[in-house]
């Protein structure tokens, strides 16, 4: 029973390590995108702000998974619990973010876990230097990033809210 335990804590420690982990990579990731000369994947990063569109979430989860599946998989080596828990935790933030960065590019609305769209904003506002969170707004918060504005304007008010899951998926 006790080593039950011990393994279920383990593998929660290792979810909670990845999630957050996930969380601040990509904010990092997203940050250097912004930096000038990123080389390929800053010019693919240009053209989704000219675009202002999400490839559905299938496609966003994918591109996540694989740019970080051995990042993923990798602590499955040191401790079957630990890398479980935390393979698990990394597929659960690119889905969350996956379906988050969607979501702000559809129906910003809707992203009630924080005060403000962070990704919704930087795009609309053409915030190269702030708001690069597309999940969660922490690291904004912690890296001093986040600029507050008052983004529900008459054009927010005007446009239809849906519901949390009516958004591309493909």
């Amino acid at each position: 029973m006790a080593y039950q335990w011990q393994t279920a804590t383990v593998a929660i420690v290792g979810f909670i390590m990845a999630f957050v982990l996930a969380s601040l990579v990509e904010y990092w990731m997203h940050r250097f995108m912004h930096r000038p000369n990123p080389g390929k994947l800053g010019t693919r990063h240009l053209d989704h702000h000219r675009r202002n569109e999400g490839q559905g979430v299938l496609w966003e989860f994918l591109d996540y998974v694989k740019g970080s599946a051995i990042a993923m998989a990798l602590p499955l080596l040191v401790s079957r619990p630990f890398g479980t828990g935390w393979l698990l935790g990394a597929i659960a933030f690119a889905a969350f973010s996956a379906y988050a960065h969607q979501l702000q590019h559809e129906n910003p609305a809707r992203c009630f876990w924080m005060k403000m769209p962070v990704h919704y904003v930087h795009h609309k506002y053409g915030m190269w230097h702030h708001n690069f969170g597309l999940a969660v707004d922490w690291w904004d918060h912690a890296f001093g990033t986040y600029k507050a504005v008052d983004w529900v304007d008459e054009t927010e008010r005007q446009r239809p809210v849906l519901g949390p899951l009516q958004l591309r998926w493909r």
